[in-house]
């Protein structure tokens, strides 16, 4: 990919290492807030740059992980109809709900499919007007505009088999969660860079005033994800608590409008149940009342009102102290023991984004040789 290795240049990386640990003279614990992020600062060992009284924490940064198991089983179920084409994300296949997975529905007969945009699941209602098409729409606000245009188009061509079962969430009143919470130990925040570049970060100001936070938005390689410390350290060694944007390549404040435009026709804020966490008002998005006709919950009410009750997570799992920057995956007992790709308790152990994956990927021998 052009330009990446630049993001990845050893001596510009020691030299960013170098100043944040001259610009630290106090303890201080931030949190990243994207998996994308915690997947790059495990793979590099970018932790161990740091100096020890700067803390790296891991957050809600992965919309699989935090998805609640009712929707996982309402997505369960819906795949199981027989005249439903289910669609999602690869990502989603093997997170485990109360009942098994999506993986297991299509090995008893669902016809679950693997699309890349919920566009494919668009053309899918087209070319099968016989059958129902349900999309799941899971993920951040950057997934959000595309499950929103689908919806358009959908309307726009007058299709009436397609409908999203919508699990969208919201960084911001998440990150209003963490803070809130009693022992908060979170001092800063590195921002997700894909975010801000559809939403901006005008909405995050607000939070940094009132919570005296800093916050930097941020990329993803390593050198973006260090210089963000950086930019972090200083704020808090000099006491001041604003928004920097240091993603500038991909981010401007006010975001993308048109695609802001469409997720507003669409959907509206909704409270939402984070899987491990609990319920964050105004933390996820619902069809409007004008595009209540795609929505797959209301339309399948009566189906998935014959389902029995939804389950809870497993005993061992630990994976909602690990959203919440609580504990590190290695600390959890069934890390990489019980709890392991194949076999996951949790859902951060099998998305692409899971801290438990990133370390079972890149640190697993760790837990194994203690």
């Amino acid at each position: 990919m052009k330009y990446v290795d630049e993001y990845r240049e050893s001596a510009t990386a020691a030299a960013l290492a170098e100043t944040i640990k001259q610009t630290v003279r106090r303890p201080w614990t931030v949190m990243e807030i994207c998996g994308g992020q915690t997947h790059s600062i495990v793979r590099f060992g970018l932790d161990a740059l740091l100096p020890s009284n700067l803390t790296l924490v891991h957050g809600p940064g992965c919309p699989i992980c935090v998805t609640p198991i009712g929707l996982i089983d309402q997505a369960l179920q819906l795949a199981s109809l027989p005249r439903v084409i289910f669609c999602s994300f690869g990502d989603m296949l093997r997170v485990p709900g109360s009942q098994g997975n999506l993986f297991e529905v299509k090995a008893a007969g669902g016809d679950v499919r693997i699309i890349y945009s919920p566009l494919d699941a668009l053309e899918l209602a087209r070319a099968n007007p016989d059958r129902e098409v349900v999309c799941f729409a899971v993920g951040f606000e950057t997934t959000a505009p595309a499950f929103a245009m689908a919806a358009i188009q959908a309307r726009r061509l007058g299709l009436t088999n397609f409908s999203l079962l919508a699990a969208q969430v919201l960084v911001p009143p998440a990150m209003e969660a963490i803070l809130s919470a009693p022992g908060c130990l979170v001092q800063g925040f590195l921002a997700a860079g894909h975010v801000c570049t559809v939403m901006g970060y005008e909405e995050y100001e607000d939070l940094a005033t009132r919570y005296r936070v800093p916050i930097v938005v941020t990329g993803f390689e390593p050198i973006d994800i260090l210089e963000g410390i950086a930019m972090l350290a200083r704020q808090l060694e000099e006491g001041r608590a604003v928004v920097e944007n240091q993603y500038t390549r991909s981010v401007r404040r006010e975001g993308n409008v048109a695609a802001q435009a469409a997720v507003r026709e669409v959907f509206e804020p909704t409270l939402r149940a984070w899987r491990g966490i609990g319920d964050i008002p105004h933390s996820g998005l619902k069809l409007t009342a004008a595009y209540a006709d795609f929505d797959a919950a209301v339309r399948f009410r009566d189906a998935l009102s014959h389902f029995g009750p939804v389950g809870g997570e497993d005993p061992d799992c630990r994976s909602g102290l690990v959203l919440q920057g609580l504990l590190k995956p290695p600390d959890c007992p069934a890390f990489a023991t019980r709890c392991t790709p194949e076999n996951p308790l949790g859902a951060p152990m099998v998305s692409s984004e899971g801290a438990c994956a990133a370390y079972y990927r890149y640190r697993s021998h760790v837990k194994r040789e203690a």
